[in-house]
């Protein structure tokens, strides 16, 4: 809508988890790297926690943009499963099919594709998001699954994202073995003031930006009414936008970000 007044070839703010919209934050970069480090080390399990919007999910896709061609994923969204669906979910996902229907038969399935993969020197991927919807017996099941090693390696290494609650579910006292089996946890907190201008400023160049439309004031009322959280970012920068555009404007001020709140908070102004 507001793209050709600001020279943009696509809108700057979606909602999706692009990973050509990364922004490396220090922490976000912080991350990556124990991302990358827990995967080529064969760690097992890993845990990355964040308030909802934080860039969790965005974090993930740009990690598997960036290790697929050495890596195999399994992607899990709806983690609202039981043990059985949680188990077909990831063979599925990697493109394995058991000979027989029931669990051993998946196992043993999953099993030979690890075995054969890592032959061929690729690695093998889970990643849950919203993990903190897992029923602890799934968690368990999921547990299981780093038992699938040789004598020298994890066959399958498992990512679990979620929001700061599942950390409760995994301090369960029947989760102490997944507990203790975590090889690398992070969390990811809320933008300052320097980055969310710098994340604003990075998403408009990839957009195709060639200046900067948001005055420091913006920025400013932006910050705060977002709480430095990426996806209120968004939504924020993209509403300025629209006020922008709708009064043939070029530059975004304050009064366009309050106009925006008031419209996402349904206030008449």
């Amino acid at each position: 809508m507001y793209e050709d007044l600001f020279g943009l070839r696509e809108p700057a703010f979606n909602m999706t988890p692009d990973p050509r919209f990364m922004y490396f934050s220090g922490q976000h970069r912080e991350a990556m790297t124990l991302l990358c480090y827990g995967v080529q080390s064969r760690c097992g399990f890993m845990q990355i926690t964040g308030e909802i919007g934080a860039g969790k999910t965005t974090l993930c896709r740009t990690f598997l943009d960036q290790t697929q061609s050495k890596v195999h994923t399994a992607l899990i969204f709806n983690p609202k499963m039981s043990e059985s669906e949680m188990l077909e979910a990831i063979i599925e996902d990697f493109g394995v099919e058991p000979a027989l229907n029931g669990k051993k038969s998946c196992f043993d399935a999953l099993n030979r594709f690890l075995l054969r993969e890592a032959d061929k020197g690729m690695n093998a991927v889970v990643i849950i998001d919203e993990a903190q919807l897992l029923h602890p017996n799934v968690l368990e099941e999921i547990r299981l699954l780093s038992n699938l090693e040789t004598a020298t390696k994890k066959l399958i290494q498992i990512i679990l994202v979620g929001q700061p609650e599942l950390r409760d579910v995994l301090n369960r006292p029947e989760l102490t073995q997944l507990r203790q089996r975590i090889t690398i946890r992070f969390h990811l907190t809320a933008l300052n003031r320097k980055d969310t201008f710098s994340y604003i400023q990075h998403r408009l160049n990839v957009a195709g930006s060639s200046g900067d439309y948001f005055t420091d004031e913006a920025v400013d009322r932006i910050y705060a009414l977002s709480g430095g959280i990426p996806r209120v970012i968004n939504t924020l920068a993209n509403r300025a936008m629209m006020a922008a555009y709708t009064h043939h404007a070029r530059v975004i001020t304050p009064s366009m970000v309050e106009l925006a709140q008031a419209d996402l908070e349904g206030i008449l102004v």
